[in-house]
């Protein structure tokens, strides 16, 4: 018996092992294959969207550090998150992206490895970028405090965002379930409510693991 509705977010392990985490390595099951002479429809999408993304992420990335193989890593960030975003809306199924150690993981270790490299190598650029042009020297020792904390709650506003987008979606979906009873006379209305909110759910599925990709670009971008 369910205690609550946060309750169907909880992992469940059998033999000392969180099987439902294992989601995550059986979605690569959900991308199609390359090695086929005629490629199917799915695979030809697949492929369509593949090169729609790199247009994507390379208009996003400035010159001065474009170069090859530089939109791999948000064009592999999106179709994981994406997959996942999606696996997770069928019945009966572990969203692994409703959890904060979920974005976490992806967020903060890309998040700290393009700042390192930044503050490492381009030091003075990154001084320069804690003091906006023009601002009143009497407001320096401020606006410098804004920046880093602005810069330290990237990480958590990515991962946050992510996590509460789904759980607000998987709730309200459980709640519409919860209300359907087949003998009411409303039961028509309710499924096909639940039907609109399931699409509204894929959608968000799309945008928000774009969002996380483009976001992520974005701050590996804006230095230069």
């Amino acid at each position: 018996m369910m205690m609550s509705l946060f309750s169907m977010f909880d992992p469940s392990a059998a033999f000392n092992m969180p099987l439902n985490w294992m989601i995550m390595i059986l979605t690569i099951l959900m991308i199609p294959l390359q090695f086929w002479m005629n490629k199917s429809r799915i695979s030809n999408f697949f492929n369509m969207m593949l090169k729609s993304l790199h247009k994507e992420f390379s208009a996003l990335f400035t010159k001065t550090i474009l170069m090859k193989g530089s939109t791999l890593m948000p064009i592999t960030l999106f179709i994981m998150i994406f997959l996942n975003n999606i696996s997770s809306n069928f019945p009966y199924n572990f969203c692994s992206s409703a959890h904060l150690s979920f974005s976490m993981s992806l967020s903060i270790p890309i998040w700290m490895s393009i700042i390192l490299f930044f503050w490492m190598n381009l030091t003075k650029t990154m001084l320069s970028h804690l003091v906006p042009t023009g601002t009143p020297n009497m407001l320096m020792p401020l606006m410098v405090l804004i920046e880093l904390t602005s810069n330290i709650i990237r990480p958590m506003a990515l991962a946050v965002r992510l996590t509460a987008n789904l759980i607000a979606g998987h709730l309200l979906m459980a709640l519409l379930g919860n209300t359907m009873n087949i003998t009411s006379i409303y039961w028509p209305m309710i499924m096909l409510i639940q039907t609109m909110f399931l699409m509204f759910e894929l959608m968000v599925a799309i945008i928000q693991s774009y969002v996380f990709s483009v976001l992520m670009t974005l701050y590996s971008s804006e230095i230069y």
